[in-house]
């Protein structure tokens, strides 16, 4: 069969064979393992990401089947589509305003949000997300209220029953959360048990809840569910959504905003 093949669709057949087997593969294997250019390299990476094959990162590329079978480390998720998710961050802070009481979950567009809040005034901004606390420990218009719990290394948020009880104290205007996956038949999902336990609670306990997550979550279901998306206030995301997800937010009165690139 491969006598058919140019020599360019060899070397990514077998670049895809790596990346199935280990979930990522960076620039500098693809040099050793396939003897070819930096340039050729990541022009592989790119064509093979538009049939959407995989997902590039700063220093290579995972697997785009791995993100439903496995949950990654924060230092490894910040990497992925971070144009993309600094633009949701800066449309999710439209939505806050000063005097207001926010909450915001682990994550890394969570984390980008608390990025685009740090010059605010007069905010308090509630989080299990220790990353989160300590980017905001510097901002002196910004009142920071950690919950308390069992840090879970792959997302730096803090989860339990200490943190249930923290939270049970706590009046919470607009909770921003992210997530792991959204569909239409699954709702809002995230691979922890515990996160997916704390979450529900922040839902109780907040008046308003949007999730904010780039399209790579639109259409899978990670194991845990937190809620169906009738329950939430509204969502944030980076490109349209499926037909039948719009046709469920429509009828479940749930806006969707787009978030679009700006200008730095």
């Amino acid at each position: 069969m491969n006598e058919t093949l140019s020599k360019g669709e060899v070397r990514r057949q077998q670049m895809m064979q790596v990346l199935k087997q280990t979930g990522r593969i960076t620039i500098a294997e693809m040099l050793d393992r396939f003897d070819c250019s930096e340039a050729t390299a990541r022009r592989d990476l790119d064509l093979l990401e538009r049939k959407g094959e995989l997902i590039r990162t700063i220093g290579g590329a995972i697997y785009e089947g791995a993100s439903s079978v496995r949950e990654m480390p924060f230092a490894e998720k910040r990497q992925l589509l971070w144009l993309e998710k600094e633009a949701i961050a800066a449309t999710t802070a439209d939505f806050i305003e000063d005097g207001d009481i926010i909450c915001l979950t682990g994550g890394t567009t969570t984390f980008l949000i608390a990025k685009q809040l740090k010059a605010r005034q007069g905010i308090t901004v509630v989080t299990n997300a220790v990353n989160i606390a300590m980017e905001l420990s510097d901002s002196e218009g910004i009142q920071v209220v950690v919950i308390g719990g069992v840090m879970r290394n792959n997302s730096y948020e803090l989860c339990g029953p200490l943190a249930e009880r923290t939270l049970e104290q706590l009046n919470i205007e607009k909770l921003f959360m992210g997530i792991d996956g959204f569909s239409a038949t699954k709702g809002i999902t995230t691979y922890s048990e515990l996160e997916a336990q704390t979450a529900k609670l922040m839902m109780r306990q907040a008046q308003q809840t949007f999730a904010v997550f780039d399209h790579t979550k639109v259409g899978k279901a990670s194991l845990f569910s937190v809620a169906p998306i009738h329950e939430l206030t509204g969502c944030i995301t980076d490109r349209p959504l499926p037909a039948e997800v719009n046709q469920l937010l429509e009828q479940s009165g749930v806006p969707c905003y787009l978030a679009s690139a700006r200008a730095t």
